[in-house]
């Protein structure tokens, strides 16, 4: 690792542990930058602030005991659609004075006081540079955030704010669509703008040195969440010795699918496949909760048409390290979300990716060499045997 960890920190662009692979991401890089600091001799009482788009969902789940136990703080954004008042001269403000990164600074407002409180407490300055001649760290921890246009302007402005303070800038385990490069001087100048960025797989990396990213600024490691703990301790034995065949899928994807019905089928004929050739159960593997994208929702309906056979089971919400945990013990896994193919991924556990976006194909090409029989991008998906077909190649090639 080439970024010097030992000194305060704000994590920032945590968008809440509904999302597990969100938590996944937090949970890992908080342990990570922990055991560097240990490594390092690094004093353990520089400051570690996790600003989260939900603090009640964080401390529901691990983050919640990660912040007991002192390796950070969970500071909640503030929410300006929630506050009619400050909306309404905010936007004021802004229309007047063309002070686009004003919403921003509202946003990360309580984040600084409690990161200058903390900073306070431990008598180091809190944008000033440290003794080592280093300034602190603020690292955008999205992952895939830049995947997304409609969160481009936002992640820009916000990069502005904590660049103005005074923060060095770190773009943690990112991934990019090459395409959005092409065109996109505005976005171009925003990636060439951070200290560090670290590229969690080689397509996004060789983009950015394509867009004339510095090589200096730019690494290549693993998502955080491949380091994730697994628990094991809430897994029934009959699931730990079992070896079920574990699937997860996603509102997502079967937005991004061309033909959601034919990607439905292509589950359901799966399942039935799984039931009538092997003596496997199925387990269903919510890994985002959230409202307006539950993964409960399209599992709920396989479950629904499958539960009479006695043989399907649907895992209870849980921690993103209990859902590694019953994940590992699966003989198969085929995943929609990105983070709950990386808990399959990294307990060893033979994986079909329905992908929809450059994270999958890069990961598997960087895992694989290709993502030919481990990828199954989504808005290709017409022939309903095609997950049974994928099946078939991987577990005769598991090895």
């Amino acid at each position: 690792m080439s970024i010097d960890l030992g000194r305060p920190i704000i994590l920032y662009m945590h968008a809440g542990s509904g999302n597990h692979g969100c938590e996944a991401i937090a949970d890992s890089l908080i342990r990570i930058i922990d055991a560097i600091r240990a490594y390092h001799g690094a004093d353990s009482r520089m400051p570690i602030v996790l600003v989260t788009n939900s603090a009640r969902e964080d401390r529901k789940y691990r983050l919640g005991d990660i912040e007991k136990s002192g390796l950070c703080t969970i500071v909640e954004e503030n929410h300006i659609d929630r506050h009619l008042f400050d909306h309404i001269i905010y936007y004021g403000y802004r229309k007047v004075s063309g002070d686009r990164e004003s919403f921003l600074r509202y946003r990360f407002k309580d984040a600084f006081r409690v990161y200058e409180e903390m900073c306070a407490e431990t008598e180091v300055p809190a944008y000033e540079p440290q003794e080592t001649g280093l300034r602190p760290l603020a690292v955008s921890i999205g992952g895939d955030n830049y995947c997304y246009p409609e969160m481009i302007d936002d992640l820009i402005l916000a990069h502005n704010v904590f660049k103005k303070k005074g923060f060095d800038t770190v773009l943690w385990g990112c991934s990019i669509e090459p395409d959005s490069l092409s065109g996109n001087q505005r976005l171009v100048d925003d990636l060439k703008s951070y200290t560090h960025i670290i590229a969690r797989e080689s397509i996004t990396y060789g983009a950015l040195v394509g867009a004339g990213i510095d090589k200096d600024r730019l690494e290549m490691r693993k998502d955080p969440a491949f380091e994730l703990l697994k628990d094991l301790k809430q897994v029934p034995e009959k699931i730990q010795k079992g070896g079920p065949v574990g699937i997860n899928l996603s509102p997502m994807v079967l937005e991004r699918a061309k033909f959601p019905d034919k990607v439905r089928d292509s589950y359901r004929k799966f399942i039935r496949f799984i039931l009538d050739t092997t003596d496997k159960d199925i387990l269903l593997v919510p890994h985002v909760i959230w409202g307006h994208t539950d993964d409960r929702k399209p599992l709920g309906e396989l479950y629904a048409e499958f539960k009479d056979t006695g043989r399907i089971q649907m895992v209870e919400d849980n921690s993103a390290e209990v859902l590694k945990g019953y994940i590992s013990c699966c003989s198969f896994f085929v995943g929609a979300r990105t983070h709950s193919t990386i808990a399959a991924y990294s307990t060893g556990v033979p994986t079909l990716v329905i992908g929809y976006s450059v994270k999958s194909r890069g990961i598997a090409t960087d895992l694989f060499g290709t993502t030919d029989h481990y990828v199954l991008p989504v808005q290709e998906i017409e022939d309903t045997d095609s997950l049974i077909n994928s099946y078939k190649w991987i577990m005769e090639n598991r090895k």
